[in-house]
């Protein structure tokens, strides 16, 4: 069957490649799905996340080894809960004139905090206990406990004091002071960016069809596209002269997640035989680049606070088919399931693998995908059993308070399971006032053994990174986390 597809796929591209377009003089980047929100107090989605890192500036970042690093501000401890942050000379300019300072800062973190405007980023800052404005450059963080780690916290997007303060929505006009400017978003499958120091313009592009994605690309209707296609895709776009194509491994977790409070996946024993029923290596070996690698837990090995040497939930079908049956079900009684998806092609194609998967051991899979933004809204509001997304540009260990902790229940955080372990809820605290980081690392790494024996999520891998270009286009270079920060230099030849 893949082969024939294969196949199929080169008389495509042979018929209609001869086609091109000279295009404009835009930077056309081709994307999977479209953006949700970019308002970065609200925005969640691994597109919105990555095209708010142009739009807006950030306190803090990290560097390649997941060390926190001054971005738009330098900091200074002053005592275990007291850190100033001082603004230094990479600060930007709003589209208004107005350059970033602390008082927007401020606002944009209060803002957060205000649990009545609901942001889903509260959670990660909420040991914030309050906020100062010292000067135009400089604001003061107070905190409710001691945290080593709390400057790694400040990678939301600043918004504008005068946004914050009206409680204005940025959801579909942003206003940041990063290195892109906002020009226009006419519908949703265009979305138009420019760079400041070139004026260099950059058109989002949204191509629902991987197949259609590789062929605009090949036809010159789009410069580049970055990872979201078949494998069979990404060889055969290797293999053609006009078109560049690198790889990165990378630090995206990919998973599935589970309603634990469904009367049915509630056990964790029905978690387990789904997870020993799916065939990671030959998914990966099949369908995903040389460069992906297989994931136990939702931090790299190589994180500091990363699970090394992990028992992992291996691929054993007769194990699962005995799980299941302890629990009731056989072949006259199957377990009936129903797993979402998005309506991506390449990811309605893993999940009817993985349905394939779980038919063999006797678990009947309904498999639906929706258009991005309902598969999301129902992700985020516990509409379903079963689903399959991807955690992108995890560095800090805060992500287990806002994923797993019970008190992180959307609209608090993103603990969509509604997932609720004490001992997990103990353990992410302990950790979070651990005062060395020794010791807040043992605490994270029991976190994930527990996690991986309880399974509101079974991980899958850590997806690698592709770019594929046409020739003319020179200096994007790929991330481990597969943002979009490439685009800064990026630089397009005209013929």
């Amino acid at each position: 069957m893949g082969r024939l597809y294969y196949l199929f796929l080169i008389f495509i591209f042979l018929l209609l490649s001869g086609c091109s377009d000279p295009g404009s003089q835009s930077i056309r980047f081709a994307l999977a799905s479209t953006p949700i929100s970019l308002d970065p107090r609200y925005a969640t989605d691994a597109t919105s996340s990555r095209i708010n890192r142009l739009l807006y500036q950030r306190l803090v970042d990290f560097d390649g080894q997941f060390k926190m690093q001054p971005a738009v501000a330098n900091w200074h401890k002053i005592s275990e809960k007291h850190y100033r942050f001082k603004l230094n000379a990479s600060r930007g300019y709003f589209a208004d004139g107005k350059r970033l300072s602390a008082s927007d800062v401020q606002a944009t973190y209060s803002y957060i905090l205000d649990p009545d405007n609901a942001s889903p980023h509260r959670g990660s800052i909420q040991l914030i206990d309050r906020i100062v404005l010292i000067d135009s450059l400089t604001v003061d963080f107070y905190l409710k406990k001691p945290d080593p780690l709390f400057p790694g916290y400040l990678v939301i997007g600043i918004v504008p004091q005068q946004v914050a303060v009206r409680k204005q929505s940025l959801n579909k006009k942003p206003k940041g002071s990063g290195g892109f400017d906002f020009i226009a978003w006419p519908d949703a499958s265009r979305l138009v960016l420019q760079r400041k120091t070139d004026k260099q313009q950059i058109e989002f592009v949204y191509v629902h069809d991987a197949t259609v994605r590789a062929l605009k690309l090949m036809r010159g209707e789009v410069d580049l596209l970055q990872n979201d296609l078949p494998r069979e895709l990404v060889h055969y776009l290797g293999s053609k002269k006009e078109i560049s194509l690198h790889h990165l491994a990378g630090n995206n977790f990919t998973y599935i997640g589970f309603n634990v409070s469904d009367p049915v996946l509630n056990n964790p024993t029905i978690r387990k035989a789904v997870a020993h029923a799916i065939n990671r290596p030959a998914l990966v070996k099949y369908l995903l680049g040389g460069k992906t690698r297989l994931a136990n837990a939702l931090l790299v090995p190589e994180h500091w606070a990363g699970l090394k040497n992990a028992k992992a939930y291996d691929y054993d079908p007769e194990l699962a088919r005995s799980l299941l049956q302890s629990q009731g079900y056989n072949r006259n009684k199957p377990l009936i399931l129903e797993y979402k998806t998005s309506s991506d092609p390449f990811r309605i194609r893993i999940a009817t693998i993985i349905q394939q998967q779980l038919n063999e051991v006797g678990i009947k899979v309904r498999l639906k995908s929706f258009d991005w933004g309902t598969f999301y809204g129902d992700i985020k509001n516990g509409r379903f059993q079963m689903y399959s997304l991807s955690w992108v540009g995890i560095k800090n260990p805060d992500i287990f308070r806002y994923v797993f902790h019970s008190q992180s229940i959307p609209p608090q955080g993103a603990n969509r399971g509604r997932y609720v372990n004490q001992k997990v809820d103990g353990l992410i605290e302990r950790a979070e006032t651990s005062a060395d980081v020794a010791s807040r690392s043992q605490y994270y790494r029991d976190l994930q053994k527990q996690l991986l024996h309880d399974l509101p999520y079974i991980p899958l891998w850590y997806e690698e990174h592709f770019v594929a270009s046409r020739n003319n286009i020179s200096g994007y270079r790929l991330a481990a986390d597969g943002n979009y920060d490439g685009l800064f230099m990026a630089v397009k030849k005209y013929r």
